[in-house]
């Protein structure tokens, strides 16, 4: 197990933060449970370098209560890649989030992709074209179809159709 939890990351959909303590000590939470032989030095590092990525400096001595939807995402994907983890499972990253923030969160992702493994799930198939290199679509607990964002819109995109129904009273 403790080699797993240094190689593996988990963002779950729903926050699991604490409202009373802060940014910092959060990651200084997770960041110890994560690793519990860094040195504190070691540590504090990681936690800087964190929160310069997802751009919660100058927020890391605010309650987490204080925080909006999109800066708790932001800590939760953080707490996620903490330690630089090799693997990393996010559920519906994006979850809940304004359109700005959803962007920030992608840039993030977009930034932690290139030294590790992401799986995460999504209902926006724009975000798993940006962020995935491949991308499997499930229906009612059955793979659908499995392949790169060009390679399934080659083969299964035909456009998009809008039908609008008049009812009449």
């Amino acid at each position: 197990m403790a080699a797993i939890r240094t190689e593996l990351g988990v963002c779950p959909q729903y926050d699991v933060l604490f409202s009373t303590l802060t940014v910092r000590e959060h990651l200084l939470l997770y960041g110890s449970v994560k690793a519990p032989g860094w040195t504190k030095q070691q540590l504090n590092e990681q936690v800087s370098g964190a929160l310069e990525d997802v751009d919660l400096s100058k927020h890391q001595y605010k309650p987490v209560g204080a925080l909006s939807g999109g800066m708790k995402r932001r800590l939760s994907i953080a707490i996620s890649f903490i330690g630089n983890s090799k693997t990393v499972v996010l559920d519906e990253p994006t979850s809940g989030v304004d359109p700005c923030s959803r962007r920030s969160i992608w840039d993030v992702l977009l930034k932690y992709k290139a030294g590790c493994t992401l799986i995460f799930t999504t209902h926006h198939l724009d975000e798993a074209e940006v962020l995935s290199d491949r991308i499997a679509i499930l229906q009612r607990g059955q793979l659908r179809c499995c392949g790169s964002p060009s390679y399934l819109r080659e083969t299964y995109g035909q456009g998009h159709s809008l039908t609008l129904i008049k009812k009449v009273c």
